[in-house]
């Protein structure tokens, strides 16, 4: 099994690379998602983020209301690591137990963690090799606002609570810049599939 650590800045196009390696045939675990499911309304996680946040922070229906607690979160470094501080640790369990079982069932798999904060939670040890989704900050900052319809203010302040994308690429095992269009990013992933193969190969 290769576990391959999928990384980059907010908005630089992770999830089409990473679903075009799931096409190729990679298993992925998205952390985003666990992060979805240690949350739900009435579970640990979500007692205590309730407790330090208020119930202000959740929308009709119980559950957590990102956009609002991520308008607190990114405006407060110190909130956003106590929240990180509440979240991590249960996602990171669930993350542990889903590679056991995944080496148990089918140990010749290529795993893609997607990681978003990978580098700044000091995890680089904990995956294979390190695979970096580059797009330059200008370019983040003008797809985060169409994506999500940020103003400029608010997508400059949740790219600013990320390590720079420039500071993350010594870290990297392999980098695949997303620049250009989607059949671009596809074509460049043809060889970096082939690279991971032989990897795991390799891994045994």
């Amino acid at each position: 099994m290769l576990n391959v650590g999928l990384t980059g800045g907010i908005a630089s196009g992770k999830s089409t690379v990473a679903r075009m390696l799931v096409e190729k045939g990679a298993l992925l675990i998205d952390l985003d998602e666990l992060a979805h499911d240690v949350e739900v309304p009435e579970g640990d996680v979500w007692r205590r983020i309730v407790h330090h946040f208020g119930e202000g922070v959740l929308c009709a229906d119980r559950t957590i209301d990102r956009k609002r607690l991520g308008s607190i979160v990114f405006a407060d470094p110190l909130q956003l690591k106590l929240l990180n501080g509440l979240v991590h640790p249960a996602v990171f369990d669930v993350w542990q137990g889903r590679l056991r079982e995944i080496r148990k069932t089918d140990p010749g798999v290529i795993v893609l963690s997607a990681i978003p904060l990978l580098i700044e939670a000091g995890m680089v040890e904990m995956v294979d090799l390190v695979l970096l989704v580059y797009l330059p900050p200008e370019k983040q900052i003008l797809r985060l606002m169409q994506r999500d319809g940020y103003n400029r203010h608010e997508a400059e302040m949740r790219i600013a609570s990320q390590m720079p994308i420039g500071e993350k690429m010594p870290y990297a095992d392999i980098i695949i810049n997303n620049e250009g269009s989607e059949e671009e990013t596809r074509y460049a992933l043809r060889g970096i599939w082939e690279e991971l193969k032989k990897r795991e190969a390799i891994a045994g």
